[in-house]
């Protein structure tokens, strides 16, 4: 019983990756899911098939009510009519299932056919753990192996005829006493920073900030997966820029008029003070409608990434998000300055259905 239960699971397992692949256009333009998100899982709603039953009217007989002839139909006609209908009805209802944000990251990654990520061999720290391997005679007193102890102390009581059943009582000397031994084992671990921007000044309307949201959802969902230590830091900005919480970052309305510097200045200022270079990988996503205030402003974020951001960071993203305000200039600007260079991705993301492609130029690139 239990080897066709497994079966069963894993049939299951496999109809639901199935559906999801199918929808996952749907679901990736749909902000539901985020919503559905707990710790490490995500609930999603998937189409439920109705089984079909019998339903039974006033009017009950044949087999199993009273007496029967031989040749009594089993239901009426009307009955009969009904339990088709009921057969062939659409469900209404839908199943909800539990799938990890690992299984989703690599449906994601299967659709979309995204390479896995290219760890830089500079970007690893060395974390030490310290493995018990044995005991040793001798060591500090806070890794005294007690019961091992206790063992030799008693050993040594019986053969040397001092053990009395009637008084168990024995005492440890110095030649008992047993130690936890250990070793030093180094192991890289990779760490990562995802460094979001966006743009909060008055053109960004709430379906913008709305497509920034679900982008970034599944930005999270598939670097979380390449990365045992992914931190997250959010930037807004309009013409001054500071640094929020997640929450904030999806929620704050601003107005006024937008210097992107500000924000590519306080995303330098973190790297510098928090993520060297040489042990972390840094991700850099900014969202905006590409207006910016001046060409000025704008030649001086060119300057930062060309001098200081892209030699730091294995990928700087941006994300132009069409609103009914927005120029769009500062895109063309990046094109006509980073078009070439494989460490900067620029994707315009005209509405939700643009997500996928979006996601596509962001992460296809495997760096």
């Amino acid at each position: 019983m239990p080897m066709k239960m497994d079966s069963d699971l894993g049939r299951f397992h496999k109809i639901v990756r199935g559906k999801i692949k199918r929808e996952l256009r749907k679901f990736i333009a749909n902000g539901d899911l985020i919503g559905r998100q707990g710790g490490k899982t995500i609930t999603i709603p998937l189409p439920r098939i109705e089984v079909p039953r019998f339903q039974f009217g006033d009017q009950q007989g044949g087999v199993g009510q009273g007496d029967g002839e031989v040749g009594d139909p089993l239901a009426s006609d009307q009955q009969a009519e009904q339990a088709e209908q009921v057969g062939n009805s659409k469900g209404q209802q839908s199943l909800e299932v539990d799938v990890t944000l690992d299984e989703l990251a690599d449906i994601l990654g299967e659709e979309l056919h995204l390479p896995n990520i290219k760890d830089r061999g500079t970007k690893n720290i060395e974390a030490t753990r310290y493995r018990y391997t044995g005991v040793h005679r001798k060591g500090p007193e806070s890794l005294r192996h007690f019961k091992r102890t206790f063992r030799e102390t008693l050993k040594r009581s019986i053969i040397s005829g001092t053990y009395d059943e009637n008084e168990p009582l024995i005492t440890p000397i110095k030649d008992d006493r047993r130690y936890r031994s250990f070793r030093e084992l180094s192991k890289p671990e990779t760490n990562a920073v995802i460094i979001y921007m966006m743009d909060v000044s008055g053109s960004m309307g709430e379906e913008q900030k709305k497509i920034v949201r679900l982008t970034s959802f599944w930005l999270d969902t598939w670097l979380t997966r390449q990365y045992r230590g992914l931190e997250k830091r959010y930037i807004v900005h309009d013409a001054i820029a500071r640094e929020v919480d997640q929450d904030t970052f999806y929620r704050t309305k601003e107005s006024g008029g937008t210097l992107i510097s500000s924000a590519y200045q306080l995303a330098l200022a973190m790297m510098a003070k928090d993520y060297p270079a040489n042990i972390w990988n840094i991700y850099l996503f900014h969202f905006s409608d590409g207006d910016n205030w001046s060409g000025n402003d704008t030649a001086q974020c060119l300057k930062m990434m060309q001098d200081s951001i892209l030699p730091a960071s294995n990928l700087f993203s941006y994300g132009q998000v069409e609103s009914r305000y927005g120029s769009g200039q500062f895109l063309r600007d990046l094109e006509k300055n980073f078009s070439n260079d494989g460490g900067v991705a620029l994707a315009k993301i005209k509405d939700r259905e643009a997500i996928i492609p979006a996601l596509k130029i962001f992460l296809g690139r495997g760096v």
